[in-house]
């Protein structure tokens, strides 16, 4: 696992141990970026990583020229290992060692124009994730949420209020959620 593009690019990141966590690999994670930056410009991005795990996510996006992002695993080992690739890039960002639900409220007020959710596959957590990041008003109006999961896992019902776009990688779906036009 290694940073794939801007200031950090090539640096390697330390992977989790066991199975409890399961990264996103480069591949995809490259696939993600591209997507993402044809949608939207990281120079500046305010940025939510949930789940975070490794938080190769964020740091991908910091190394892109996020200002800022925000990190969340109610993992202990995930938090800490978030921690040591934060430090072992040179990047910084806020890291939160808590659960989702409890970290979207503390975060009610604050925008974000990527937030990036990689929830445990078959969790059924995305409605409420998704409830959550509406009622709270997380996501600024062009804002881009990114959902990776299984592919027998449908999305979360997000009425008419998103333009989705989702690619299959394997047995893995990424897909990309941008508020329509008011």
């Amino acid at each position: 696992m290694s940073v794939i593009s801007g200031k950090y690019r090539g640096k390697k990141l330390f992977s989790p141990v066991g199975n409890e966590v399961r990264p996103t690999t480069d591949r995809i994670k490259e696939t993600v970026f591209n997507i993402l930056s044809s949608k939207g410009e990281f120079y500046g991005a305010i940025v939510l990583d949930l789940f975070s795990g490794s938080g190769a996510l964020g740091i991908e996006a910091l190394s892109r020229g996020a200002e800022n992002a925000v990190f969340v695993d109610k993992s202990h080992d995930s938090y800490e290992l978030t921690k040591k690739n934060l430090a072992h890039v040179g990047a910084k960002g806020e890291i939160y060692n808590t659960d989702f639900q409890i970290a979207l409220k503390k975060l009610s007020g604050r925008k974000f124009d990527f937030i990036f959710l990689d929830p445990p596959y078959f969790g059924k957590n995305e409605q409420i994730i998704f409830d959550l990041i509406e009622k709270y008003d997380l996501l600024t109006q062009n804002g881009i949420i990114f959902l990776e999961h299984s592919t027998k896992i449908g999305l979360p019902d997000t009425g008419e209020r998103y333009i989705i776009d989702n690619r299959i990688c394997g047995s893995t779906t990424i897909s990309f959620l941008q508020r329509r036009e008011k």
